[in-house]
């Protein structure tokens, strides 16, 4: 799930923190970028874990109206497709989920008022009208319910973001990217996969968390030669001017470049410069592209 684009974004930060930092220690460095990464994959289970809360929101909504003092025909017959749902009880009794949830403990319950309020919208919605008034449903209706729940009520939720972002300073980037990890999971959710359904695994492979950590060591300990070509390549603008981020983005693309040469060199400064318009000046993105051509153009002609 933690793919290289939430890794190149995270260690823009570290390193960022790094020059910050009077006590620099590579080790230091290396457990934040991990620690980072893996809230980075605890956001796909919180957000996995809004689904079961809004549905036991529901269910204790329901269980108060039968339990009133004079309790309507209508209290006492509700509608409990949502609470029935298929997929929110298969995922509610997954494995992977379950033991996640245990190693690493989260909750919704400060943010009950978010909880009910949201389930206030989805109940007033069409999406949910129209799901509660079908006369059957089975296993696929029930996981394209949530699907477009999730699409419509929690994606580009500034609400929720104001939450998210105030629970974890390392989620406040990470939460478009994460919310279409949990929309593809929803998706690749099977009936008869039962509670052995696969939920995305913090990294496909090794390949991508040995990725972060050559990437991290190789922008530190290369420091100085990667300057060094910045430097040399940047005649036209006042070298002491250049923006601090714009430099830590161009350490840390060189970095990617002379490490991994099976990457793209055109996919690494696409990548890098699409960080640099996001996190550093508006004029950054144009700045940083022409730096980091002339380089690469240099190294080619030179064949380094």
């Amino acid at each position: 799930m933690i793919n290289r684009i939430l890794i190149r974004t995270r260690i823009v930060q570290i390193v960022y923190a790094w020059y910050q930092n009077t006590n620099k220690d590579l080790r230091t460095a290396e457990k934040e970028l991990l620690f980072g990464l893996q809230k980075s994959y605890d956001l796909y289970y919180y957000l996995l874990l809004l689904m079961v809360e809004l549905t036991k929101a529901y269910d204790a909504r329901v269980e108060a109206k039968r339990n009133k003092y004079l309790p309507t025909d209508e209290d006492l017959n509700p509608n409990t497709r949502l609470i029935e749902n298929k997929f929110i009880g298969q995922l509610s009794q997954n494995h992977q989920f379950n033991k996640y949830l245990n190693e690493r403990p989260m909750s919704w319950r400060e943010h009950d008022a978010f909880v009910k309020n949201l389930l206030d919208e989805i109940i007033a919605s069409d999406i949910y009208a129209e799901y509660a008034n079908e006369t059957k449903t089975d296993y696929n209706d029930d996981r394209e319910f949530w699907r477009k729940i999730f699409k419509q009520f929690i994606l580009d939720n500034e609400k929720l973001e104001e939450i998210l972002e105030d629970e974890s300073i390392f989620w406040n980037d990470d939460i478009e990217i994460v919310q279409t990890f949990v929309m593809k999971s929803i998706r690749q959710f099977s009936e008869e996969n039962g509670e052995n359904q696969r939920l995305l695994p913090m990294f496909k492979d090794d390949e991508d968390r040995q990725f972060a950590l050559k990437l991290l060591h190789d922008t530190i300990l290369n420091e100085q030669k990667y300057r060094q070509l910045i430097e040399t390549h940047s005649e036209k603008w006042d070298f002491d001017r250049i923006a601090f981020m714009d430099m830590i983005i161009m350490q840390i693309a060189l970095a990617e470049i002379h490490t991994f040469e099976t990457i793209p060199t055109s996919v690494s400064l696409n990548e890098y410069i699409e960080i640099a318009k996001s996190y550093s000046t508006p004029k950054s993105g144009t700045f940083v592209n022409g730096i980091l051509d002339a380089i690469v153009a240099d190294l080619r002609k030179n064949n380094i």
